[in-house]
């Protein structure tokens, strides 16, 4: 053979991937990528992940595996049903390459996952099945400036969706007034949520499943290789007709999404551990400020009350946790209505109510306002184990 000669180590399970020009191996060893479902396109996607060995994953599923996964889901088997889809996803990337870490959080994104998360990654991917779930995404992905792809499949057509933030055009921009009447739709009058409005299975197969979660995994590695990605724009496939289109999505300036958070001060304090009390006088000790107020990103629901009997119940959840079956009397059978707040105050009868308690995440980023200043909270003390697996 004349010229350069190309050696493939043998022992090198990525050897031939390294033989892509621009590919940098070490570089995917060290990124770190959230993915948002375990579904049909969670499976392909951390099937993809994982063969071109990303070091770190986080993936975050609340559901548990069904017999009908069975036909879209590469990483479960028959003896999964009834186990969380994050959990058997973990295993089975473990097993597909040791080399991966992988996180496995059963839980829902918009409750149970910090900001923190967000911010380390280096890519969040969605794949997820609802507005809600994904404008919540946006939004944390805005605050956190982390670029996020996000995909969605019906039938045998699918679309991919990349959104760079600050400069780009996001979910939300691309939102009608339909979206915002179908994420409304899951709530009813006393603002809690409605799982009588049953939230629809889309029919899908397996084929567009791997597609979209293919391209999905391939636009990830592009940004984690600094390859130019157009933010903003929708890539569209029909399956039917085999035709492919793309579109730009305009940037809307008042856009709720476009909110992007200062470098936070990290703080060793755990969610599960920290009172807002606590959380007060740690911020007095390391910025000289004397906080006001905790904002809460989630509205919590304090108690329950009923107007009829004049009962109340005790709550202490996220107003996105609380289904609408819950708001109904067990006494009298009347809707009962939330008593939610939005702040925690110095003198708050909820200040010494730990930061879990009051409906914050591990490892979240929280605001807290002085008298003329507004600083950010990077609950740090819960970041380790965030990123390995339980034996590390």
């Amino acid at each position: 053979m004349s010229g350069d000669q190309m050696w493939i180590d043998d022992d090198d399970r990525y050897a031939r991937l390294r033989l892509i020009p621009w590919w940098d191996q070490r570089r995917l060893s060290n990124a770190r990528i959230l993915v948002v479902g375990a579904g049909a396109l969670g499976n392909e996607v951390l099937k993809n992940l994982a063969l071109v060995g990303v070091g770190r994953i986080y993936v975050v599923d609340f559901d548990r595996i069904e017999i009908a996964n069975l036909t879209r889901s590469v990483l479960f088997r028959a003896r999964d049903q009834g186990r969380w889809k994050a959990e058997v996803a973990a295993e089975a990337i473990r097993d597909l390459n040791p080399d991966v870490k992988i996180t496995a959080c059963h839980g829902d994104v918009m409750t149970d996952v910090g900001l923190g998360v967000f911010r380390d990654a280096d890519v969040v991917i969605g794949c997820l099945d609802n507005r809600e779930a994904r404008l919540w995404v946006n939004r944390c992905c805005w605050k956190t400036g982390t670029p996020w792809v996000d995909g969605g499949i019906q039938e045998i057509n699918g679309v991919v969706k990349v959104f760079t933030p600050p400069g780009s055009a996001c979910y939300e921009c691309a939102m009608t007034e339909n979206d915002y009447r179908l994420i409304n739709l899951r709530y009813s009058c006393p603002m809690l949520r409605n799982e009588d409005i049953a939230v629809g299975r889309v029919p899908t197969a397996p084929t567009i499943a791997s597609m979209i979660g293919g391209w999905q995994a391939q636009e990830a590695l592009k940004l984690l290789h600094g390859i130019p990605v157009e933010g903003g724009q929708a890539l569209v496939y029909n399956g039917i007709a085999n035709r492919f289109y793309r579109t730009q999505f305009q940037r809307r300036e008042d856009c709720l999404s476009h909110e992007t958070y200062p470098d936070p001060l990290e703080l060793p304090l755990r969610a599960a551990e920290t009172t807002a009390r606590q959380l007060f006088a740690a911020i007095d000790d390391a910025a000289g400020e004397v906080p006001m107020r905790l904002c809460l990103d989630r509205d919590l629901v304090v108690r329950l009350c009923c107007e009829s009997c004049g009962t109340t119940e005790s709550v202490m959840r996220p107003l996105a946790a609380i289904d609408n079956q819950r708001g109904i009397c067990p006494q009298c059978g009347q809707p009962r209505r939330p008593e939610r707040t939005h702040q925690i105050t110095s003198d708050s009868e909820l200040v010494d109510q730990t930061l879990a308690q009051l409906g914050i995440p591990p490892y979240d980023l929280v605001r807290v306002v002085s008298e003329d200043h507004l600083r950010v909270i990077a609950l740090a003390g819960d970041r380790p184990g965030i990123w390995s697996t339980p034996t590390e």
